[in-house]
């Protein structure tokens, strides 16, 4: 079987870490993006409340991001599109300091703890590892796991 990028029932979007831009998770929503237009989204949600950070922080519209995505533009291409069309126009600085933030965010309430606690107890063993600390290090278990990983 050949490799599908846009594939996400064979692997899964590219980490929350990933950078475009300087921007955390935009990776990971184009990668939702392109296998939603595909109809190979998996079990992954485009305009999910993660994705939905960057877009809000930018200002641009997920479903004109979605009609972009679908003319097959690259990376560059679309992140040079989000740039032009955002409502707000970020500094280089606003843009480290939203990446910094959402890298080291982990759950704020009693409430977002115990959801991230049981998210990641959900995952095989997931409940046994202590280098877990914030939703990106949850996010990065479940996708390997997902996909056959082993903890």
């Amino acid at each position: 079987m050949s490799y599908d990028p846009y594939d996400l029932t064979q692997h899964p979007p590219r980490s929350p870490r990933c950078r475009l831009g300087g921007l955390v998770i935009l990776p990971r929503l184009l990668d939702k993006a392109r296998a939603t237009v595909a109809k190979k989204q998996g079990e992954y949600t485009y305009n999910c409340s993660l994705d939905r950070y960057v877009l809000d922080f930018l200002g641009v519209d997920s479903d004109a991001l979605l009609a972009e995505v679908a003319k097959g533009k690259g990376d560059g291409e679309i992140f040079a599109w989000m740039t032009k069309n955002a409502k707000q126009a970020r500094t280089s600085w606003e843009i480290a300091a939203f990446s910094s933030f959402h890298e080291q965010r982990g759950a704020g309430s009693p409430e977002k703890r115990s959801r991230l606690s049981a998210y990641q107890s959900s995952t095989p063993a997931g409940g046994a590892r202590e280098d877990i600390f914030t939703w990106f290090d949850v996010l990065d278990l479940d996708d390997h796991q997902s996909f056959g990983g082993k903890v």
